[in-house]
């Protein structure tokens, strides 16, 4: 099988495939949309991409990608300990304290505003599109006083010599990674072991001449006794004060009560989106 995921080479992402699908060809794509549209297309059986930080919440290009366009469903979750370094190329390594500008993806950048701020404030912070894409800048670009935050893979990838290690802000740092596929879970041979509980995710939009639609919408699993361990609304890009809202059910979808729950939500007048039902897989510490 093919598995795309957000690249390039070195990546957390990347970590991610190589730990679940270690048999598998991996191609990388630039982006998370062109990730999740290779899977659409067929271009792959399978894509791997970030949904949530636990520092920095959900990584909302995804949400939204999920939401408004049609995709296929999330057959499990990868959850990968994130640990971010502080690397140079190694003809800068004796100076690396004066480089003038550092390079990451926002999120790695947002995980270590403590570090930056303390040892590198007035440097200049630079987006991009991923934490390996900064590091293979960084390796063509030898000449000038740049630094990348990346992983010890892309540090090892790109031959970049790591001048201060875990400078995110806090210790405990994990990334959930969704697994999109057309084919079933058990088709799918993750490498990892799994979780006996599933969980579901589904997209809710409530009529906005509801009142209290939200209210009802949880009083529907709560008076089954149905625990959700996640609620988050998003813009619905129509409108201020319009928004969807995305709810993670510890529960499978086969649950009776979860059916009869989104059988009530829907007699509400709320639409329903099914994201997935799935299993939880851990990588171990890298």
């Amino acid at each position: 099988m093919k598995v795309g995921y957000l690249g390039p080479r070195g990546t957390f992402t990347d970590l991610a495939v190589k730990s679940a699908f270690p048999d598998y060809e991996g191609i990388a794509y630039t982006t998370i949309p062109e990730c999740m549209e290779a899977v659409q297309k067929e271009e792959v059986e399978i894509a791997v991409v970030p949904f949530e930080n636990a520092l920095e919440g959900s990584v909302h290009l995804t949400i939204d990608f999920l939401f408004h366009e049609e995709t296929v469903p999330i057959k499990a979750e990868l959850i990968v300990p994130i640990q971010q370094h502080l690397m140079v190329h190694p003809s800068q390594q004796g100076n690396w304290r004066e480089v003038e500008k550092i390079l990451s993806h926002p999120q790695a950048i947002a995980q270590s505003h403590k570090f930056l701020y303390r040892d590198f404030r007035g440097v200049t912070i630079e987006q991009m599109t991923s934490t390996a894409a900064a590091a293979k800048y960084i390796s063509e670009h030898p000449e000038l006083k740049i630094a990348a935050i990346a992983n010890k893979i892309a540090a090892e990838k790109y031959k970049l010599s790591i001048v201060r290690e875990n400078i995110h802000d806090y210790a405990f740092n994990h990334t959930r990674f969704i697994v999109l596929s057309r084919h079933d879970e058990e088709q799918l041979s993750i490498q990892l072991t799994g979780t006996e509980n599933v969980k579901t995710t589904v997209m809710v939009t409530i009529p906005t001449d509801r009142a209290g639609g939200l209210h009802q919408v949880l009083s529907a699993f709560a008076w089954r006794q149905i625990n959700l361990s996640k609620i988050e609304s998003r813009p619905l890009k129509t409108g201020l004060g319009n928004y969807f809202f995305m709810i993670d059910i510890n529960e499978s979808m086969d649950n009776v009560l979860v059916k009869n729950a989104i059988e009530e939500i829907e007699s509400l007048g709320c639409i329903v989106k099914l994201i997935g039902s799935y299993r939880t897989y851990e990588v171990e510490k890298i």
